[in-house]
């Protein structure tokens, strides 16, 4: 990894899905094409694409029932206390109504309901991910979404892989398809003979899944556009060189645009990092994904004080922000823009990707400025309800009618005045 002086300034990168003319040209024809054709072409790109010719999309629940047989048992005991750390962590963030009443009879209030269905999006390819199940239906569920549908793309076999039919068993999801990419994102859109569209998707995917999201966007609801993996390291000299290479490559090896940042006051620690990752590299199965990764988007920065450190791990934004620091939760309070934190030697990246109950579905590309994790909040609806009394309505219709008339709206004027006009008449 390279090593930088923080002095000579920060590179932020920024890799939203813009795709090239050509992907970008290729999802909207495939788009279109499930739109026209619906299942038919999803069966064609499902052959094209995945290399599976299938003759039903949809998962059987004898195929479920295998998968869950096939599956390491103790494998699937862990998955399902994940789910419950998972699910115990989102219980804490329903919500409620409320109703603010005045002495005129007159009632404001909001009310929380769930969305009614939601398509959970689950990558394939070079990895599945049981977790992703994990932390994109939970969420749903917490919130009372009743219709659930995951999506993922088949292996050459026609089939899914067992983690992620075991997932879905451990939640009670029976509503499973083989389809992935675009045109999965477009048959949760727009629908075809065996998909019914749904209200919003979720969940992360390959830059073909992005640009669809993208594409699709206001059709129906998405969380958001996610970019390649990001992790950023505070560290000092009581971090341990080998676990922080560790850390920086658990993120590296999941694409060869992952980011992997170190930011450090140690000379000494970011030159043992270094020589770290490059011996770590050596052994690591995904390595020519890492190493494209770490060769393209990785460095170390050195700083001259914790302070200059955390302001440059703010700009940043990442997606995910280790502290492995003498006092790391002081550290920690200074931290205003970060997907998720994580506090201390022991609160290694994987822990939140897995275990901890916290949702692994972040922002990346910086935009943890202003947006957060996948959460229950995504798949609520928040109603406006408004009553006015008689009496309410009679000491405010001057000012309402004052006010429209102030913005040229003189139908809206008009419309509150009607009552008016109408008590008029009766007396």
């Amino acid at each position: 990894m390279k090593i930088t002086r923080l002095a000579e300034g920060i590179s932020i990168r920024r890799t939203v899905a813009e795709g090239t003319g050509e992907q970008l040209k290729a999802v909207q024809e495939i788009i279109r094409k499930v739109r026209q054709q619906g299942d038919e072409a999803l069966f064609q790109y499902t052959a094209k694409w995945d290399g599976a010719e299938l003759k039903d999309l949809r998962v059987s629940q004898q195929e479920i029932a295998d998968a869950v047989a096939n599956f390491d048992p103790q494998l699937l005991e862990d998955l399902k206390e994940a789910a419950e750390n998972i699910r115990g962590y989102h219980e804490s963030q329903k919500q409620q109504g409320y109703k603010l009443e005045h002495s005129n009879g007159s009632y404001v209030a909001q009310r929380v309901s769930a969305i009614e269905s939601a398509g959970l999006y689950v990558p394939g390819g070079t990895a599945a991910y049981p977790s992703s199940v994990l932390m994109n239906v939970i969420p749903a569920q917490v919130a009372g979404v009743q219709r659930i549908v995951l999506v993922s793309p088949p292996q050459k076999d026609g089939r899914l892989s067992d983690g992620v039919l075991a997932a879905a068993h451990i939640l009670g999801i029976q509503e499973v398809y083989k389809v992935g990419g675009a045109q999965a994102i477009a048959a949760l859109a727009y629908g075809t003979e065996s998909i019914a569209p749904v209200d919003k998707i979720t969940g992360p995917g390959n830059v073909f899944v992005a640009l669809a999201k993208r594409e699709v966007n206001g059709d129906v609801a998405i969380d958001m556009i996610a970019g390649p993996s990001e992790i950023a390291v505070l560290a000092d000299d009581t971090a341990y060189a080998d676990e922080v290479a560790a850390d920086l490559l658990s993120q590296a090896e999941h694409d060869p645009m992952a980011s992997a940042v170190l930011l450090t006051v140690s000379e000494k620690l970011a030159r043992e990092t270094a020589e770290e990752v490059e011996r770590q590299l050596e052994t690591l199965p995904r390595h020519s994904i890492a190493r494209a990764a770490i060769a393209d988007h990785g460095v170390i920065y050195l700083g001259e004080t914790v302070d200059e450190l955390v302001k440059s791990a703010n700009q940043l934004a990442p997606e995910h922000l280790e502290i492995m620091m003498e006092d790391a939760e002081a550290v920690a309070e200074k931290v205003v823009h970060a997907g998720a934190i994580f506090i201390g030697r022991y609160s290694s990246e994987p822990v939140g990707d897995y275990f901890a109950g916290t949702n692994h579905v972040l922002p990346t590309n910086s935009t943890a400025r202003f947006s957060s994790a996948l959460s229950v909040y995504d798949f609520i609806k928040r109603t406006s309800v408004i009553h006015y009394s008689e009496q309410a309505w009679s000491e405010n219709e001057a000012k309402i009618a004052r006010l429209a008339r102030l913005e040229g709206l003189e139908g809206h004027a008009r419309a509150v005045e009607s009552r008016s006009w109408k008590k008029e008449n009766q007396r």
